[in-house]
């Protein structure tokens, strides 16, 4: 990767990730590891442009607050940059479904057929698929990201949100 390539690459991710644990909703072991394991994949690779920004990388703090996702932007040396608030309305019914099919998948992993676990985890995959679009499209002209940093960020949504 030459220079200039890193240079671009640096100047569009995340570093770094911090959940406000007030608004964390602690659902359970099989959530909290799917959380951290979203998380290090996140920070391992990632596309992340806020619009306007000064070039990164960033670090990003999450939480929400009144309905809202808070995306709290800053420069890799912490000064504040940008302070995004997007409304979970949208994300409400697919957030509410995919936890639905998770609890179920979770129970189904100690009991169900391999099949029946099989048709299950599509059916997580397809929602969560569902949900990581309806992010990048409710953050576009806001924050560039990619489909996998879409998937990992609608994770850390998901692990954050209280009520649905």
């Amino acid at each position: 990767m030459s220079g200039e390539e890193k240079s671009l690459q640096d100047s569009t991710r995340l570093i770094g990730i911090e959940l406000d644990e007030a608004s964390i909703a602690h659902r359970g072991a099989d959530v909290e590891h799917e959380r951290r394991i979203a998380i290090y994949d996140l920070l391992e690779k990632n596309y992340f442009s806020p619009s306007g920004a000064v070039d990164g990388p960033y670090r990003l703090r999450l939480g929400i607050q009144e309905n809202r996702m808070v995306f709290q932007i800053s420069r890799e040396t912490g000064d504040a940059q940008f302070t995004h608030l997007l409304s979970l309305t949208p994300l409400k019914r697919v957030i509410r479904d995919y936890f639905v099919v998770c609890d179920t998948y979770y129970q189904a992993i100690r009991s169900a057929s391999p099949s029946q676990i099989e048709a299950i985890d599509m059916g997580r995959r397809g929602l969560h698929d569902e949900g990581s679009h309806l992010l990048r499209d409710r953050l576009n002209g806001k924050i560039a990201i990619d489909h996998d940093t879409a998937r990992r960020l609608f994770t850390l949504i998901c692990a954050l949100h209280v009520k649905v």
